[in-house]
């Protein structure tokens, strides 16, 4: 009883001392069985070795179990040609799938890497088991300069079984090592339709995210076509339908978004799509200025105060009151310089030259001039203020 309540505190060496004690005064296997456990996580292999060869004439019932721990305590030692010779004598009482695996795991230890392959070939010839799959292509990738086999021997299990979260994980890893984007890719659809089959948000979610990274990294093209496929996210696909001009796709979407879910922000989203697809931009100012009105009666947000604040400084058509809605977005985010690229606009066109020269600067030192509008506009300001 104390033993396990030590383990309950978890207080590991007072109960492995208490299991030993157990063993030493009943010599029955479960008490060795649990002290050998708890050494091993405790790291007393020495110990542990010892107190198992002392007694593995007496083992029966938990034979194996207390074995493969000593066996595991011998390669901590390495104590290798040891932990081999106890292996192939488990093997001998039980021809088991851990057992083989653990012999693997000793020639790998060893350098004997040919007898590894060869043992965890015949594993998975045998099983076609995940853990023996994994043994194979991690030894082939990893020490026997097998990379292009290794990968061709876990597509070829994905193609035929699907994409099981381990099996994929690994091969994803190795196409990130060999830099592999298309691969990388490939293995974040796969992955992304099975979690997304199994409703698995969490997961969903991070794999999405580095899907879209490595999309976006490719061709933005393809990462609108996956969207849009996927339906996964709408946001998303709006931010690349506007970074790729592709406006009447933006409008079309936005429009949909909106109506669907009645979210206003969606209104000032359409007011910015409206004006950037517009050829004649005169033309729409009265409805996108509205637009923005009503977002603004309700949102407190400074990308649509500026935006609205530069359109009516830009086109004369308010410029006091677009230089308060900048000064608004200013009180938000003080170091943006678009801000203070529209608040620098705004002063200039109330001939205000001293101070838009002042704000102007801090954007040209900040961001250059190779922007056309900034360009334009720090000429212009810098001739005012002569």
């Amino acid at each position: 009883m104390f033993a396990l309540e030590y383990l309950r505190q978890g207080n590991k060496e007072e109960a492995s001392d208490l299991f030993l004690k157990l063993f030493e005064n009943t010599l029955k296997e479960q008490y060795l069985l649990e002290y050998t456990k708890l050494a091993f996580s405790l790291k007393r292999y020495d110990e542990l070795i010892t107190y198992v060869k002392n007694n593995k004439n007496i083992l029966d019932i938990n034979k194996n179990r207390i074995l493969k721990i000593y066996v595991l305590a011998l390669i901590q030692k390495s104590e290798l040609d040891l932990a081999e010779k106890e292996t192939k004598d488990l093997l001998k009482i039980e021809d088991d799938e851990s057992i083989n695996e653990l012999l693997g795991n000793i020639y790998i230890k060893k350098e004997e890497y040919k007898k590894a392959e060869e043992l965890y070939n015949k594993l998975y010839k045998n099983s076609a088991s995940v853990s023996s799959l994994l043994n194979l292509s991690n030894l082939m990738y990893n020490f026997t300069n097998e990379k292009n086999e290794a990968i061709d021997l876990l597509e070829s299990y994905v193609n035929l079984r699907g994409c099981g979260n381990i099996v994929c994980s690994k091969l994803l890893e190795f196409y990130q090592k060999e830099k592999n984007i298309e691969g990388v890719i490939s293995i974040l659809k796969r992955t992304y339709i099975t979690f997304k089959d199994e409703n698995n948000i969490k997961t969903l979610d991070r794999i999405y995210k580095l899907l879209m990274f490595y999309l976006e990294k490719k061709d933005i093209n393809e990462a609108i076509s996956f969207l849009e496929d996927s339906g996964a996210n709408d946001n998303k696909l709006l931010s690349l339908y506007r970074a790729t001009n592709n406006y009447d796709k933006a409008y079309s979407l936005v429009n949909k978004l909106y109506k669907d879910s009645g979210n206003i922000d969606y209104l000032a989203q359409i007011a910015i799509v409206e004006f950037e697809m517009a050829k004649d931009k005169k033309k729409v100012l009265k409805s996108v200025i509205k637009k923005f009105e009503n977002v603004l009666t309700v949102l407190d947000n400074h990308v649509y105060q500026n935006y609205l604040g530069y359109i009516l400084i830009d086109f004369d058509i308010d410029v006091k009151k677009g230089i308060s809605y900048v000064r608004k977005a200013l009180q938000k985010a003080p170091n943006n310089l678009a801000y203070l690229d529209s608040l620098a606009w705004g002063l200039y066109k109330q001939k205000d030259c001293k101070n838009a020269y002042i704000n102007m600067k801090k954007v040209v030192e900040a961001a250059g001039t190779n922007d056309k509008e900034i360009k334009l506009h720090w000429e212009k300001i810098k001739e005012c203020n002569k």
